[in-house]
């Protein structure tokens, strides 16, 4: 048997423990095979000497999350606890590299995972960038960030942010209210990065002074979008012609992210996602690069990554019955 005695330092030893050690007690059950006690501002653990390291690298872990991200829960413990530490590592959080940008409140808006990292630094060197992945996996919230980020710095002059409409088919019409309160629905995961990193009345004179633009992917058409940062969301739901269409407005000085989830495809069943061949035929080209999100980028509720899989197994589990059902 092995025994070693940890510090909690660097961050206030609550925010680890918890009030009443409820935090404590919490990551003891998700280590049911060592015997630990806390004391002051230190864990005592004792148990096989693999069980002691795999502890150890685990509560670096989670004081570097807390260091991070200002708190703890009990989902953060279980998604570091079951986390691959091989697959997940960036900078230290004293290593300010993987800050973005610095979002309302004093909050620091980072690359949490090792491809968020990898989507930011590619955007840098190309100018066009396709982030592929599925939900949970901060391909949006991270886009948002950069285009902030470019607008603070002054790289560009104008944020677009755009979607397709699918569930209303791009005309929208049907939909009580005006136009604004038609679309707003299909936008509001835009707005909602906006506003975590813009304060809201700067927020408000962007908008009505068109430096930030939120808008169906519709009203791209026949523009030119000259030094602006702009960002295509849920791109799975376009088509071949809309995709096309988005790719050439694209004008002087500007940046672009396309985002999207392939197996997360909204359109009717006849039509064709144009992610698919846009990925295709776009790889050769130089100033184009494509980084694929996994479920290890989730950073959602803990169940968002096992739920991923499942449906990643149901998937998978359909292509061999196709296979096999036609010889």
């Amino acid at each position: 048997m092995t025994e070693i005695t940890l510090p909690i330092e660097g961050i206030d030893p609550i925010d680890f423990f918890g009030v009443n050690n409820s935090r404590f007690n919490f990551i003891k059950k998700n280590f049911p095979t060592l015997r630990m006690v806390s004391r002051g501002s230190s864990i005592k653990a004792e148990g096989s000497e693999g069980d002691i390291a795999m502890f150890k690298q685990k509560v670096d872990r989670m004081i570097d999350h807390i260091e991070r991200n200002g708190k703890l829960t009990e989902d953060n413990i279980e998604s570091i606890v079951h986390s691959d530490d091989a697959g997940h590592k960036i900078q230290k959080a004293k290593d300010t590299s993987d800050i973005i940008v610095h979002g309302n409140g004093g909050i620091m808006v980072r690359a949490r995972t090792e491809n968020q990292l990898l989507m930011v630094k590619e955007s840098e060197k190309n100018d066009i960038v396709f982030a592929i992945g599925p939900a949970g996996t901060g391909k949006t919230y991270t886009a948002v960030a950069l285009a902030v980020r470019a607008l603070k710095e002054k790289n560009v002059k104008k944020i677009i942010l755009t979607r397709p409409a699918v569930e209303a088919g791009e005309s929208l019409g049907f939909l009580p209210g005006d136009l604004k309160e038609k679309i707003d629905p299909y936008l509001r995961p835009l707005y909602d990065a906006l506003d975590d990193m813009i304060p809201a009345d700067k927020l408000k004179y962007f908008m009505e002074n068109r430096v930030i633009e939120v808008a169906p992917l519709a009203f791209m058409r026949g523009r030119t979008l000259d030094h602006s940062f702009i960002l295509l969301d849920e791109a799975q739901n376009c088509t071949d012609m809309q995709l096309k269409m988005f790719l050439t407005r694209i004008g002087a000085a500007s940046k672009c992210i396309i985002t999207g989830d392939p197996t997360q495809i909204d359109l009717p069943p006849k039509i064709k996602s144009g992610l698919h061949t846009a990925l295709r035929i776009l790889k050769p080209i130089e100033g184009i690069s494509t980084i694929h999100l996994n479920e290890s980028d989730v950073v959602r509720h803990r169940l968002v990554k096992e739920i991923i899989k499942a449906y990643d197994k149901l998937n998978e589990t359909r292509a061999i019955d196709e296979v096999t059902s036609h010889p």
